[in-house]
């Protein structure tokens, strides 16, 4: 049974924001690897529009973003959007039913699944169905912007703390 897994970066006042603070290039090789161990990622739509950037080769990537690019494209996406016709490459539409649908992923495959963005961590949340939030806790105060916890904060429990650089620490969280 496969486990779905929310993990983003987060500033220390709570906010979630790829445009004002990014990984280390340690943090960067940290994240290609937990990419390739994830048997998949599930997506809102934002989150998936942004991350389609991937998709594409561009000249000017040295060999850790083009390590990244090959392990995102090979990793199969949910995308789970009512607005969107279709998805690209090695990605399937959930369209209706997030609840049957979650539930019928984490039945049928093993391993970690990555849950990718806020709003749907939050309907994930809602429906019991986020086996383990990370954080990836950056020494950066936003004052603003998307929080990490999208709607009511669940209870939580903390199962493992560990340094990934010299400035970030990864909380590891399970649901009380």
């Amino acid at each position: 049974m496969a486990k779905l897994v929310f993990g983003m970066n987060q500033s220390l006042d709570g906010y979630v924001d790829h445009t004002e603070f990014g990984p280390s290039p340690t943090l960067f090789r940290h994240f290609i690897e937990d990419v390739r161990r994830k048997a998949g990622s599930v997506y809102g739509r934002r989150m998936y529009e942004i991350m389609r950037y991937w998709d594409d080769d561009h000249p000017e990537w040295d060999a850790d973003r083009q390590a990244f690019a090959a392990a995102w494209r090979n990793q199969h996406k949910w995308v789970v959007s009512r607005s969107l016709r279709s998805v690209g490459p090695n990605a399937s539409l959930v369209e209706s039913d997030l609840d049957g649908a979650m539930r019928k992923l984490k039945a049928e495959r093993d391993g970690e699944i990555a849950v990718a963005g806020p709003d749907l961590a939050r309907s994930l949340t809602d429906l019991g169905l986020i086996d383990e939030y990370r954080i990836y806790l950056h020494p950066v105060v936003l004052g603003r912007g998307k929080p990490y916890f999208a709607g009511p904060r669940p209870r939580l429990r903390l199962m493992a703390n560990d340094r990934i650089d010299e400035d970030v620490i990864r909380l590891t969280y399970a649901p009380a």
